[in-house]
């Protein structure tokens, strides 16, 4: 069975960084896309970052480009999400996914999720 667990989260003030890690098992990981989301408090989940572990590239929604960065280590099966000069609202529980790769768009439709880990960023 597929399985996601993600970990990092925490407290932090604004202006700080987290790392976030997302350990995957279950499947080959370079034909996955691996992506973050996340949901805020009376908010819907969105996406954050998207990495197609097939080419290695990274998308990010523009909220958090220039801000975030997303890599792996394929020999661990770790994608991470690392944040700089974090916000109030960047404050949400945190969620990793991954998608079978096709032709297309990437980290549209994830069919196994972890089970999140909360960022809180102070003022």
């Amino acid at each position: 069975e597929v399985h996601l667990v993600e970990s990092g989260g925490g407290l932090v003030q604004a202006g700080g960084s987290l790392r976030l890690s997302c350990v995957v098992s279950g499947f080959t990981f370079e034909d996955y896309a691996i992506g973050w989301f996340r949901q805020a408090p009376g908010k819907e989940r969105e996406g954050v970052s998207c990495l197609d572990n097939g080419n290695g590239r990274g998308y990010y929604a523009d909220s958090v480009k220039g801000r975030f960065t997303i890599f792996s280590d394929s020999a661990e099966n770790t994608v991470y999400l690392q944040m700089d000069s974090l916000k109030p609202e960047d404050t949400a529980v945190y969620y990793c996914a991954a998608e079978t790769i096709t032709v297309g768009p990437q980290c549209l439709s994830p069919e196994h999720w972890g089970q999140g880990t909360r960022v809180t960023v102070s003022s």
